[in-house]
C-alpha cells in the first residue's frame, strides 16, 4: 500500500454501519472489491416451522453481505449503493450448523454494480444462489 492510498475499511467497521444485518448476528470475515466473505449460524430464532433457516434470513445475509462488495466497488465520487433488485434461488435447505456467504462482482459500471452471492453450508454444498443489482447514488443519500 502507498502512503497515498486510503487504508482498507476493516470488516467490522463496515458490518457496524449495517444494523440489521448485526442484528440477525451476521457476521463479516473478509471484504475486499474483488471479494466479500460473511457467514450466518443455525439459530432456531431464525427458523420456518419445520426447523430450516428461513429464506428471508438468508437473503439478508447475501443482502449484506453483496452490499459491502458493491460498497468497496463504488466509482469516485460515488456516495453510496442501493439494492434494486434481487434474486435468489434456493437449492437446499439449512437445518444445523451455518451459512457462509461469498459476494463477487460481475459488473462494475458508473450507474449499477452487479454482484453474485454464492450461499454455502457447513459441507460446502451450495444452499443458495443470489444475484443483485445496486444503483450508484450520487451526491448525499440522505437527503430527499
Amino acid at each position: 500500500m502507498s502512503l497515498s492510498e486510503p487504508a482498507a475499511p476493516k470488516p467490522a467497521d463496515l458490518l457496524a454501519t449495517m444494523p440489521f444485518a448485526a442484528g440477525l448476528d451476521i457476521e463479516l470475515h473478509e471484504a475486499t472489491a474483488e471479494r466479500t466473505v460473511g457467514g450466518l449460524a443455525w439459530s432456531p430464532d431464525l427458523c420456518t416451522a419445520g426447523g430450516a433457516l428461513h429464506g428471508g434470513a438468508l437473503m439478508a445475509l447475501a443482502d449484506s453481505v453483496g452490499a459491502v462488495c458493491a460498497y468497496l466497488n463504488l466509482p469516485e465520487g460515488a456516495a453510496g449503493t442501493s439494492t434494486v433488485e434481487s434474486k435468489t434461488n434456493f437449492l437446499r435447505a439449512v437445518t444445523t450448523g451455518g451459512v457462509r456467504a461469498t459476494a463477487r462482482p460481475l459488473h462494475v459500471g458508473s450507474t449499477l454494480l452487479v454482484v453474485q452471492t454464492d450461499l454455502r453450508d457447513d459441507r460446502d454444498r451450495l444452499v443458495g444462489q443470489t444475484t443483485q443489482t445496486q444503483i450508484v447514488l450520487r451526491g448525499n443519500p440522505g437527503r430527499t
